[in-house]
Order: C-alpha cells, then sequence, then structure tokens
C-alpha cells in the first residue's frame, strides 16, 4: 500500500497594491488644492463687495430728491473745503522744496505750517545732495507738509539749540515743536540708495506727513546685499519723549 504525499500548498498571494504618488503628482494635488481654496475665497470676496455695493445702491434708490441733493451739497463742500486747504498751503510755501536764507527764518517757517521737514545740510556733504533729490519729489506729493533746507554752518545756535552733530539731519517739526530727527541714513536702510519710499515710509512713521502704507513694516528695497534697516515702533522714535519748542525766538 503506498502513501499519498501530499502537495505543498502555496502562500496565499498578495493582495495587489494602489500605485504610489509620486512626489510630483504630489506636489500638483497640492497646488490644486491651494488654487482652489483662493478660489474660494476670492469668490467670497467678491460677494462681500457686491452686497456692499448693492446696499449703497440702495440706499441711493430709496432716497428722494431732497435727501440727494443734501448729499451732493455736503460732497461739494467738502471739495471746495479741500481745495481751499490746499490754496492755504501753496500759499504758505508747500509744495516746494527751497532753502531758507538764515535761522531766523527757521522759526517764521515752523510757526505758519503744522508739519515742517527741514534739512540741515551742508555744502561739502555729498549724502544732501542725495536727500536733495527724494525731498523735492516728497514736497510736491506731500502738500500737507512743508519742505524747507538750512544750511547748518549759516545756523550755529539753532544747529546747537537742536542738538544737531551729525549732517545731514531732518528735523521734523510739529505745531512750532521739534518732535523727531532723520539723523544720517541709519533709518533708511544704511545705504545711500535708499528709495523715495523709504524716506516716506519713515516721515510717516513719525506722522510728520499723510502716510497710507504699512508703518510697521519698511517698503522694500533694491539694496546691495548687507545693508540693513532700522525698524521702527512709534513708542522707541527719538524725540517724542523730549519735544523742542522751535516755536519761539529766544536768544
Amino acid at each position: 500500500m503506498g502513501f499519498f504525499k501530499p502537495t505543498a500548498s502555496l502562500p496565499p498571494s498578495p493582495k495587489p497594491r494602489a500605485p504610489s504618488l509620486d512626489k510630483e503628482e504630489m506636489a500638483y494635488q497640492s497646488m490644486d488644492i491651494v488654487a482652489k481654496a483662493l478660489e474660494q475665497q476670492m469668490l467670497q470676496s467678491a460677494r462681500i463687495v457686491e452686497e456692499q455695493l448693492d446696499t449703497e445702491l440702495e440706499k441711493l434708490e430709496r432716497m428722494d430728491e431732497d435727501e440727494l441733493e443734501i448729499l451732493r451739497e455736503r460732497r461739494l463742500e467738502a471739495l471746495k473745503k479741500a481745495q481751499k486747504e490746499k490754496q492755504e498751503w501753496i500759499s504758505k510755501g508747500h509744495g516746494d522744496y527751497r532753502e531758507i536764507p538764515s535761522e531766523k527764518d527757521f522759526f517764521a517757517e515752523v510757526k505758519e505750517s503744522k508739519n515742517v521737514v527741514c534739512h540741515f545740510y551742508r555744502d561739502s556733504t555729498f549724502r544732501c545732495k542725495i536727500l536733495d533729490k527724494h525731498l523735492g519729489i516728497m514736497a510736491k506729493k506731500h502738500l500737507e507738509t512743508k519742505f524747507i533746507k538750512l544750511n547748518a554752518e549759516k545756523a550755529p545756535f539753532l544747529t546747537e539749540r537742536l542738538k544737531i552733530k551729525v549732517i545731514p539731519t531732518l528735523a521734523l517739526v510739529k505745531d512750532g515743536k521739534t518732535k523727531d530727527y532723520v539723523v544720517g541714513f541709519t533709518d533708511l536702510g544704511n545705504t545711500d540708495e535708499f528709495s523715495t519710499e523709504m524716506l516716506e515710509w519713515r516721515l510717516g512713521c513719525s506722522d510728520i506727513i499723510t502716510y497710507s502704507g504699512n508703518r510697521l513694516e519698511p517698503p522694500m528695497l533694491a539694496q546691495k546685499p548687507g545693508t540693513k534697516f532700522t525698524k521702527l515702533e512709534k513708542k522707541t522714535i527719538r524725540g517724542k519723549g523730549n519735544d523742542t519748542d522751535s516755536g519761539s525766538d529766544d536768544d
């Protein structure tokens, strides 16, 4: 009687595995998710703006002729006021960056204007010429502020009184009092190639001009490697705690 040799059982066949996504496909999927999320945000923002416009239009449609006339008169008055203010600024020397002949003229200039930027310069200092270029642009853009320059060598009393030891220095005067200083280019990126926008940001941090940008961060600079800027916080701006009265002409 023979013996039956059992056949060895084969191990179960492995289940087919789903092909894994490579890194490139995963990246594309992630980008697609981000793109869809941004699209949803844009659509939501557009709907909000559209709803706001619809609300304003509904308000206008509900207004009668008398209400519309009152609205038109208010807007006209606001335009007239702005135009009158602009003309007053121009009559006081705003809109042009100009040199004043002496320190006595400085006191008269700061008395008649709420906001004044005075550049204390010296002919032999090259960086003063760099500031001149930017201040000339700023004067035309910010009519609300007067931009002037004064030769520091012709103003020994004033430079000593304001403790000006570095040239160039900008004295920022509000309501007849020196509120802050921009000394050299330290706050402008420590570079001669700072932009006008950088100077505008710095002056905006001191409320000496009307500035609509972000005061917490300076604008982007096309700067050389290794250049740095000084990030300002309002509480640390020089001169805030030690106002100098520039409105009196005391000897």
